[in-house]
């Protein structure tokens, strides 16, 4: 299982990979999959990654990692978790950003900035 989510470019590394599954972040055909188990074509995955949470159907096998477009051929999303994805996707987008806000003294050049803002020099 490890071997394939890093082949298909879910996680970086096949630790990452691996440690998802011990924390019960893989399911397949609705059971929590440990790393050793052995995928077989047309399984039902559900990944949850820092990318987001994928549910995926296998469509190749492979051990070996290789170019994001020969990964993207290994498996299949399904509708509803593209659709899901892309909807969280905006609302992130929908959501107001806002500029960490810094500590401690304003620099010489936010001085002058406040200065200009006042309406002095």
């Amino acid at each position: 299982m490890d071997k394939w989510l890093w082949a298909a470019r879910f996680f970086k590394t096949r630790s990452l990979a691996a440690r998802a599954c011990e924390r019960g972040r893989i399911a397949c055909n609705g059971q929590k999959a440990k790393s050793s188990r052995e995928v077989r074509v047309s399984d039902l995955l559900q990944v949850e990654s820092d990318a987001g949470e994928f549910q995926v159907e296998v469509m190749l096998l492979s051990e070996m990692r290789g170019p994001a477009a020969v990964a993207q051929t290994l498996y299949r999303e399904t509708e509803t978790s593209r659709q899901l994805r892309l909807k969280l996707a905006e609302e992130r987008k929908a959501m107001p950003h806002f500029e960490a806000s810094r500590e401690g003294k304003p620099s010489k050049r936010d001085r002058r900035k406040l200065d200009r803002f006042r309406g002095r020099a």
